[in-house]
């Protein structure tokens, strides 16, 4: 007479803890993101730094002109120097927080280039090395 089925409250539960477990894959998943695109600002800037005292050791020893580009979180650096041109551009992967750049001397003898990190509430930063 009575048919066997799944009661209300069971359906509910089983809801419940499905919810759960979704929550807390959406929440890692969100962690690893951020974590990847930190460590992409990171390596970028360290590449950046490589490329900046490439450029110092060929063009008598100044560093190239920094300049912003024309969309928020890009810079932009070109290094002319006899025989060569070195061009990089740095974009923020998500764009929402520019990198932050600074030449300390007017004329090219420093700079500083920084990024804001998601994941830490310490800016990443690189300068000149010379």
């Amino acid at each position: 007479m009575f048919k066997k089925a799944f009661t209300l409250l069971e359906m509910l539960v089983v809801i419940g803890i499905i919810a759960v477990l979704v929550s807390m894959v959406i929440s890692s998943f969100s962690t690893a993101q951020k974590k990847a695109r930190d460590s992409k600002r990171q390596s970028e800037l360290k590449t950046a730094q490589q490329v900046m005292e490439q450029c110092y050791s060929v063009n008598s020893y100044q560093y190239p002109i920094i300049s912003a580009g024309a969309t928020a979180g890009s810079i932009t650096a070109t290094c002319p120097a006899p025989n060569t041109t070195i061009t990089f551009t740095l974009s923020d992967p998500l764009n929402s927080a520019p990198y932050v750049y600074t030449i300390t001397s007017s004329t090219t003898a420093a700079y500083e280039l920084s990024a804001d990190l998601e994941t830490s509430a310490a800016d990443f930063t690189v300068s000149n090395q010379q």
